[in-house]
């Protein structure tokens, strides 16, 4: 008997359903279908085929060298990576040569590490690489970075001539040190290199369609405007690594900070969103009001982009 009540509860029920979505009819059902496939900034992601999660929008604390977030002091910095976490932002962005490493570490400490995805980079020829991933993790106050890159790659002989490196991150991902590597991007050379390159999990690439910063133009001077280059050969390499499943996280989505008008914002983040060529982008910003900017901005792109 219990049974059967059970069985005529779920009949009921079902017939129920089924007589509510004859009622709101199909255009409703289909509206209600998109509203659950509903994609956001702080989506979790995965990077490439690396089967790793990480938000859609990433926080960068390296703007111009790092001077826009150290010219915050720790302790504002600290409140900004808080906003971030309390937006559902999981993806934090530093490096060795921004001396941010602490300072994320702090921002970072009691969160539930599982859920964070951390990416730093090594500058440079250093003479012992592996020494310093070591001391990143420790400054992170993390056993494991999701991602370290060789930092800042401005030649297509970076392979030969940064080896030492490459090997150091290698044997780091083999000792679970690192769980991902890559490359940050400042050159076309350089990322002409890199879809055939069976060791690399991903890139950081530069790219908005102002072609303003964008690895197709050489590093400019310090103090110098970015010039503006050519997206279609960027986009060329970038559609060799995404058919090879690497990983790709745009950066430069603000122009190197000179995209100060909000239609130039709205544009780049625009593409970005659209593309279909990026898992993540990163952005550095320096107030919580320009995070929930990013946030809004992504968020309405994403409503309109191709599924």
């Amino acid at each position: 008997m219990f049974g059967r009540q059970i069985g005529r509860r779920r009949f009921i029920g079902g017939a129920a359903a089924l007589a509510g979505g004859v009622l709101l009819g199909p255009e409703a059902l289909r509206a209600a279908g998109k509203a659950a496939a509903k994609r956001s900034a702080i989506d979790q992601v995965i990077l490439g085929s690396t089967g790793i999660k990480l938000s859609r929008l990433g926080v960068g604390t390296g703007s111009r060298g790092a001077s826009v977030q150290l010219g915050l002091g720790q302790e504002r910095f600290v409140k900004l990576m808080h906003h971030a976490l309390d937006q559902g932002i999981t993806y934090f962005d530093t490096a060795d040569r921004y001396r941010t490493h602490e300072w994320v570490g702090a921002a970072i400490r009691g969160r539930d590490r599982g859920k964070l995805y951390l990416l730093s980079k090594v500058w440079g020829n250093p003479e012992d690489p592996a020494k310093d991933i070591d001391r990143f993790r420790k400054e992170l106050g993390t056993d494991y970075i999701d991602t370290v890159l060789l930092h800042c790659v401005t030649n297509g002989k970076w392979t030969d001539e940064r080896k030492k490196v490459v090997d150091a991150l290698i044997e780091a991902r083999q000792q679970k040190k690192v769980r991902s590597i890559g490359v940050s991007c400042h050159s076309l050379d350089g990322l002409a290199r890199t879809p055939d390159l069976d060791w690399l999990d991903m890139v950081l690439v530069r790219i908005n369609p102002q072609n303003v910063a964008m690895d197709s133009t050489p590093p400019r001077r310090r103090g110098a405007r970015p010039e503006a280059g050519t997206i279609e050969p960027v986009v060329e390499q970038v559609k060799r690594l995404h058919a090879k499943k690497r990983g790709l996280i745009g950066m430069k989505i603000i122009g190197d900070g000179n995209f100060t008008k909000p239609e130039d914002r709205e544009k780049s983040i625009r593409y970005a969103m659209h593309c279909g060529l990026l898992d993540a982008v990163v952005i550095g910003f320096k107030a919580p009001e320009e995070i929930d900017e990013a946030v809004t901005r992504i968020n309405r792109a994403l409503a309109d982009a191709p599924a």
